[in-house]
């Protein structure tokens, strides 16, 4: 169901807001108010209405609601002072008074962006299933679900939005390979994508409690387990807590422990420098700073790519939340479980990997008894398309979860 307004379409069943062809970047709770807001447009909306529809009844602040009406304003180009969309009736609460031009139904075309008709993933006709569900602290934790075949779970990363990523020429080639053999299933973590942004939580534990809350709802019994960079350290706790559930465990690029927790000073400054640089730069129109990541992530990427990466970046998380995952992340260490790993395990690193140093994906490998460790020749953190890296990698990883 899609609603249109003043140049946006709001799409319900894909949780998108878009001016024309452009994804509006949302924290979840903002858009469960601005579609709440729009659905009732018929009558003035109370502020416990909200509190009862978007935090179902929990108590919050009043000052939450307001930035998050905020929020919505500066989405939708208005503001508190045009209320040309969305008014405050004094003492009474909001109302949305924007003209709905269309209300289209479910069986309607989407619409589907340069970018979308052109990747592999829409031409194979894949399309992915989004859903939300509930960790065990009450986090709203979104879940993508795409391909048929066994199950495959890939954890989260730094850093994930489901659609952005399913679009991206920095992941859409992979993603597109693995649904094509097994069925994909991938999740945002809390603090970024399209899961809640407003969480109290954000730590190993955390992450961990969103996998086991994705692979309930998903009602899956045994699976492979697929763990990218940060994602590989919340695998290997997942798989330690339930071996009789992971068949097979694929790390890539991954670590066993954070910035903080290595022998080298040099890397407790730079986790540090890189802290400092995201509270003053995340988020800014101006991607100079992004730019930083994005030549440690993929220095081989195209300009296309370069820009998809920082787009991701601008439009996946707040600034507050980035430094709140990036110090969790350095802060890992799942160093002393590796030897309780119990099932059949594939490692692979990059060579010249400028993220996470080649070292730790070793180390990480020679701590699991029996693992099979790879080295791929590459220098980015994210294997691109165009690289020979990128078939080699496909084909070990297909080859080792087919055994």
């Amino acid at each position: 169901m899609q609603f249109l307004f003043g140049g946006y379409s709001l799409d319900l069943d894909r949780r998108e807001l878009r001016s024309g062809s452009e994804l509006i970047a949302m924290e979840p709770q903002v858009f469960d108010v601005l579609v709440y807001l729009v659905q009732n447009r018929d009558r003035v909306v109370s502020k416990d209405d909200l509190f009862a529809a978007v935090w179902h009844g929990r108590i919050v602040a009043e000052s939450t609601l307001t930035s998050r009406i905020n929020a919505v304003r500066k989405a939708v180009g208005d503001s508190g002072e045009q209320q040309a969309l969305i008014r405050t009736i004094a003492r009474k609460g909001f109302r949305f008074v924007g003209a709905i031009s269309d209300h289209v139904g479910p069986g309607s075309a989407p619409t589907v962006t340069t970018a979308q008709a052109q990747s592999p993933a829409t031409r194979n006709h894949l399309r992915q299933e989004i859903h939300f569900c509930t960790a065990s602290d009450g986090v709203r934790v979104a879940y993508a679900a795409v391909g048929r075949g066994p199950p495959l779970v890939k954890a989260a990363n730094w850093l994930n939005h489901l659609e952005y990523d399913w679009q991206s020429p920095i992941w859409s080639h992979l993603l597109q390979a693995f649904a094509a053999k097994y069925r994909l299933i991938r999740y945002d973590e809390r603090g970024n994508g399209l899961s809640d942004w407003d969480v109290d939580d954000i730590s190993l534990d955390a992450f961990v409690c969103d996998l086991e809350s994705v692979v309930e709802a998903n009602g899956l019994e045994k699976f492979s387990l697929l763990g990218i960079s940060q994602g590989c350290a919340v695998c290997i706790a997942y798989a330690v807590r339930h071996p009789e559930r992971v068949s097979h465990l694929v790390l890539y690029g991954g670590y066993a422990r954070g910035r903080r927790k290595r022998d080298q000073q040099g890397d407790v400054e730079q986790a540090d420098a890189l802290l400092t640089l995201m509270r003053q730069g995340w988020g800014q129109e101006n991607p100079a700073f992004r730019q930083i990541f994005t030549s440690q992530f993929i220095p081989d990427a195209t300009a296309e790519q370069a820009q998809w990466f920082n787009d991701l970046q601008r439009m996946t998380t707040s600034a507050e939340n980035a430094v709140r995952i990036r110090r969790a992340l350095d802060d890992i260490d799942v160093s002393g479980l590796l030897a309780s790993i119990r099932v059949p395990t594939l490692v692979l690193h990059c060579r010249n990997d400028a993220v996470q140093p080649f070292e730790e994906g070793r180390r990480m490998a020679a701590g699991i008894a029996g693992s099979r460790f790879v080295a791929l020749e590459s220098r980015n953190h994210l294997i691109l398309k165009h690289e020979p890296a990128s078939s080699r990698l496909l084909d070990e990883v297909t080859r080792f979860l087919e055994r």
